[in-house]
């Protein structure tokens, strides 16, 4: 997996322990939904940041924890970024009283599953899309408590 998925930082000071983990639990879940990566960049960032990004390409006035996009035509190996913001990872965290670091690694496989094709427009897609992030998330951290 090493080089195919890759973090980055853009003025945000994120403690995002265990890489390698992160990366190999990718690399399960792109195999287990059966799609090819190619490359992965994963950006945090701050709201300011994401919410520019949000205006110009996507025409959206708000904020949000991410945005996914697409590089590869169908049926390619996945080309993709996904752009989190570390600020509204954490007001989420709050406001669902769970934990910052079970929240950013949601919104993580959440953007991945977009790669694979997963929607999360309808309430029945979100329903999908959720059953698929806490699966992705339960074999993740019961594979760290393994070790």
């Amino acid at each position: 997996m090493g080089q195919q998925v890759q973090f980055f930082f853009k003025n945000v000071h994120l403690n995002l322990s265990r890489r390698k983990e992160i990366k190999e639990q990718l690399a399960g879940l792109f195999k287990k939904e059966g799609v090819k990566i190619k490359q992965i960049s994963i950006v945090f960032c701050s709201d300011k940041f994401l919410l520019e990004i949000n205006r110009d390409f996507l025409a959206h006035h708000y904020y949000t924890d991410i945005i996914t996009f697409h590089y590869n035509q169908k049926n390619e190996p996945v080309i993709g970024e996904l752009y989190i913001s570390a600020d509204r990872v954490k007001e989420n965290a709050r406001n669902l009283g769970t934990t910052f670091k079970e929240e950013i690694h949601r919104v993580i496989f959440h953007g991945c599953l977009h790669l694979c094709g997963y929607n999360d427009k309808s309430s029945q897609q979100i329903k999908k899309m959720r059953e698929r992030e806490d699966f992705y998330l339960r074999s993740y951290f019961s594979k760290l408590a393994a070790k």
